[in-house]
């Protein structure tokens, strides 16, 4: 089976606390689920602030009342359509140069809360989301494993708490690529970035969303095969057992992300250096590609023969005349967001929605016939179509 998977959404607030304190307050259990199924179409959503005190005891109200079921190759089953996959984003310190986020994904309630009183060991507050753990990363991927869960490095080369974007060069220097199950890329990465380091093309690369408000849930997202809608099968999937795997990744293209280039947050300009023209040398950001320019091993992408081909995206809320009448008519034809873009429809089908002049530049998006600028420095890139 064809499954859609976003596994990287934060909760703004649960229980009337806030959890993901950069986070929409909009973006509540409840509404992210009905969201993700209703209106994305995806059938797996990984719920990364699950292990925060305040959004296992929602899980566990709404399991309570039915509304959530286990699974039994785990995970829990939300309107027998989403499977719904339980996380926590932990930040670990691993050089001198910074810290990064790591993705933990548990089996079921059990195991999340079993992980959380491990959590309180370690973790100061286990009531927000990616809170420093006085942990080393192999130590928290061994109590992940111990407990049934999946391991997955998040967002890996941003240059705030990316492994690879600013805290070291390689993986390897401070745990066994072995203990890995996935690498999830963060929003200005592709594959063809990646595959420049050696190391990655032994990794199973994932393009989430890192939600933080109810329209950017999807905004990437991941094309499975699967035999079930079921925790197991996603990990047969991670490492290709059976059948099972990640055939494609879905995500934007790298210049819309906010830190692609390095730029100088004063001034706005992209920049080649540590220091910029204007002087502001503290306000420079080092951006993804400038970095795996840095890091990188080869001149060209060399992508292992079973690697998901990746595919481009812009949400259609980007596209200039997309406003929400128009986005509703266009899913209430074509269904969720993410099959709009799995499998684009023609132009002519979506003249017939919403209309000739409209349909020629949602094709051209859909189509990957678009300009863009670059973004940078915690600023998005911004489409350009004709």
């Amino acid at each position: 089976m064809r499954v859609f998977a976003d596994f990287h959404i934060h909760t703004g607030a649960a229980k009337g606390r806030p959890v993901k304190m950069a986070a929409s307050h909009q973006l509540t259990v409840a509404a992210s689920l009905d969201w993700a199924a209703r209106v994305k179409g995806l059938h797996v959503a990984g719920l990364i602030d699950a292990v925060c005190d305040p959004v296992l005891n929602e899980i566990r109200d709404l399991c309570r009342s039915g509304h959530l079921t286990p699974v039994s190759g785990g995970g829990l089953m939300y309107q027998a359509s989403l499977l719904v996959v339980l996380g926590a984003e932990v930040e670990v310190r691993v050089s001198n140069h910074g810290a990064a986020h790591f993705g933990c994904w548990l089996p079921t309630v059990e195991a999340a809360a079993d992980f959380q009183t491990w959590l309180k060991t370690v973790q100061s507050n286990t009531g927000l989301s990616s809170q420093v753990a006085r942990v080393d990363p192999t130590r928290l991927a061994d109590e992940v494993r111990a407990r049934g869960g999946i391991f997955v490095v998040h967002h890996a080369f941003t240059p705030f708490k990316g492994l690879l974007g600013s805290a070291v060069a390689r993986v390897a220097e401070v745990m066994p690529l072995e203990a890995l199950d996935a690498v999830e890329l963060g929003l200005s990465a592709d594959a063809d970035m990646a595959d420049r380091l050696e190391e990655m093309r032994h990794c199973t690369l994932l393009s989430n969303s890192d939600a933080h408000s109810l329209s950017s849930i999807a905004r990437e997202f991941n094309v499975l095969a699967l035999n079930e809608l079921s925790f197991e099968d996603i990990r047969h999937a991670l490492h290709r057992r059976g059948g099972r795997s990640v055939v494609a990744n879905l995500g934007l293209y790298p210049p819309l992300g906010k830190y692609y280039r390095t730029r100088c947050r004063s001034c706005g300009q992209v920049v080649t250096s540590e220091s910029c023209g204007c002087g502001a040398s503290r306000s420079v950001v080092q951006g993804v590609w400038d970095r795996i320019e840095a890091l990188a091993d080869q001149d060209m992408p060399v992508h292992p023969p079973w690697r998901a081909p990746y595919h481009y995206i812009v949400p259609l809320s980007l596209i200039p005349g997309v406003g929400p009448r128009t986005y509703v008519k266009l899913l209430e034809a074509f269904g969720g967001e993410a099959q709009l873009w799995f499998d684009p429809p023609s132009e002519p089908a979506l003249a017939e929605v919403i209309g000739p002049k409209l349909a020629a530049r949602v094709s051209a998006a859909l189509n990957g016939r678009l300009s863009m600028s670059p973004g940078g420095a915690g600023h998005y890139g911004r489409v350009e179509l004709v």
